[in-house]
């Protein structure tokens, strides 16, 4: 039969490894959180570079539809002209507001790690059920 002190020694090494296994965790979470900050900080700073290319060219195209518009309407009609112009960079913004608002709706931040820390927890519930 075991003797208190054989008890305590098992009970000592069954904590000692639950804690060594806790650790092995949450340095693999800590791990996988700061792959996918990384990746969301080159996912950020791709998309601030193809906003300002974007910016930088639409508002040449925006100059140059402008004036295209101005110099050919002018004739018939000033207020056409500006009617025009203000009727298509009206659709541009809310073509661009659309895209911007569906953007936000799909962005998930770190979700691998939200989804990894989901199946450890149903694992710890299925482990003491």
């Amino acid at each position: 039969m075991d003797t208190p002190s054989d008890h305590d020694l098992h009970l000592a090494d069954a904590s000692e490894q639950m804690g060594h296994r806790l650790i092995v965790i949450l340095e693999n979470r800590l791990q996988l959180l700061l792959v996918e900050v990384q990746e969301e900080r080159e996912r950020i700073l791709h998309a601030i570079w193809l906003v300002l290319g974007a910016s930088v060219f639409g508002m040449l195209a925006g100059v140059a539809l402008t004036v295209a518009m101005v110099l050919t309407l002018w004739g018939r009609s000033p207020i056409l002209a500006l009617l025009v112009l203000t009727a298509v960079y009206a659709l541009a913004a809310a073509l661009l507001y659309t895209r911007l608002f569906r953007l936000q709706q799909n962005w998930q931040t770190l979700s691998d790690t939200i989804d990894q820390l989901k199946k450890d927890r149903q694992c710890l519930e299925k482990r003491h059920a």
